[in-house]
């Protein structure tokens, strides 16, 4: 049993607290709420707790989530045979797991825990059509299988430059957004003949035979039957509505990743009811793709109504820089609440885990970090992670190491 007393919760739920408690146990919040009706005593004899953490009126948030980033995936500054984040041999690849390229031991998991991210969101690249699956990964535990919280959380999808410029140089298809896009349209229309076969089969085993097994065409059942969403990877305006465009035509679900000139068709964007994971947002414009590139953009989209959530794509920027991006966002016009929204419930709602994650409610996992001031000012620090109800990291005692 855990609790976290005298603490300044901003819980991104309806309800803040200008100085409450936080109770967990087995990794779940069983309590939350205003230090004037809480008892230590009551509580002690109701529960056996065995931390007590006094947040000293300091601001506790729920866990930071980064809903679109490849942590684990490059390994940390090795080179060639930590980087498992693409398979540029076939543009068709929708069966890679990231479970099985993910370094749960790289050190961007012990960054992301000394600046509170608690959840990734991990996959592969972009270089193929359809690059793998996407897992969301609590940043601690002994295994990958320990950090799981749903996987596959989404499917990427790849459009523009980066295929194009892969398979360019092999000089085999896709070399042009067409060829992109018909590939993908091509491997949906073979999942959804693949489905009705088999559940032609399920439904009269007798009359239908069952199809032969198809490892890919298995993996894209998932986004036929809207199990998890397409994550289309698009920059500019033109390959955003392709990949809306292609989402309409075969009624699947899509979140379009880094979104750069989003901003550009916000009214578009918002009569689709597009979500957006917008980023990296401190980079360089190193590509044609992103000569419009603007840090005002999650203020412009979020203003308009869009829901973003603001990203890294680590390496991109290094995961620990999450908040400073959501910082700089505010600097540029972002509303202040809607910037913490997006790198914490806003992010979980994209990805579809805010069953878990992304507010501090009862039920949810203890995910919770107490930061000595306004998690968006670039003095703050973190003071302590707590992850499925466990204090990962100290200041404190990090400090003395």
């Amino acid at each position: 049993m855990l609790l976290i007393k005298n603490a300044r919760i901003i819980s991104m739920e309806s309800t803040d607290y200008d100085n409450g408690y936080i109770l967990a146990d087995k990794g779940k919040i069983v309590d939350i709420g205003s230090m004037e009706r809480f008892s230590e005593t009551q509580i002690e004899k109701k529960y056996s707790i065995k931390t007590v953490i006094d947040a000293n009126n300091n601001y506790v948030l729920p866990g930071f989530i980064d809903a679109h980033c490849h942590v684990g995936m490059w390994e940390d500054s090795v080179g060639f045979e930590g980087d498992d984040g693409n398979e540029m041999t076939d543009p068709v690849m929708p069966h890679l797991r990231a479970i099985d390229g993910v370094y749960h031991m790289d050190r961007a998991f012990v960054e992301a825990r000394e600046a509170g991210v608690t959840t990734v969101v991990t996959g592969p690249g972009s270089a193929n059509v359809l690059g793998g699956q996407f897992a969301a990964l609590k940043t601690y535990g002994r295994s990958v299988d320990e950090m799981v919280l749903k996987e596959p959380v989404a499917l990427k999808a790849a459009f523009g430059e980066n295929p194009k410029t892969v398979y360019n140089e092999k000089r085999q298809t896709p070399m042009t957004r067409m060829a992109t896009a018909a590939l993908l349209r091509e491997n949906l229309a073979k999942a959804q003949e693949y489905k009705k076969m088999l559940d032609d089969y399920n439904n009269d085993p007798e009359e239908n035979d069952k199809p032969e097994y198809d490892i890919k065409m298995d993996a894209l059942l998932k986004i036929i039957n809207k199990e998890v969403p397409l994550k289309a990877h698009a920059h500019r305006a033109d390959d955003i509505l392709t990949a809306l465009r292609i989402a309409k035509e075969f009624d699947i679900k899509v979140t379009i990743e880094h979104c750069t000139e989003g901003y550009m068709i916000k009214d578009l964007l918002l009569e689709e009811g597009v979500e957006a994971c917008l980023g990296p947002l401190l980079t360089d414009r190193s590509k044609i793709e992103l000569r419009n590139q603007s840090i005002k953009s999650p203020g412009i989209l979020s203003n308009a109504g869009v829901n973003v959530a603001i990203t890294t794509d680590h390496p991109c920027v290094p995961i620990q820089h999450l908040s400073l991006s959501a910082a700089m966002a505010v600097k540029e016009g972002m509303d202040e609440r809607k910037a913490l929204q997006s790198i914490t419930i806003n992010a979980a709602k994209i990805t579809g885990i805010d069953d878990r994650v992304g507010s501090l409610a009862v039920g949810k996992d203890a995910d919770i970090v107490i930061f000595d001031g306004n998690p968006l000012e670039l003095k703050t620090n973190v003071q302590n992670t707590i992850i499925n109800g466990i204090l990962v990291y100290e200041r404190e005692k990090n400090e003395k190491l």
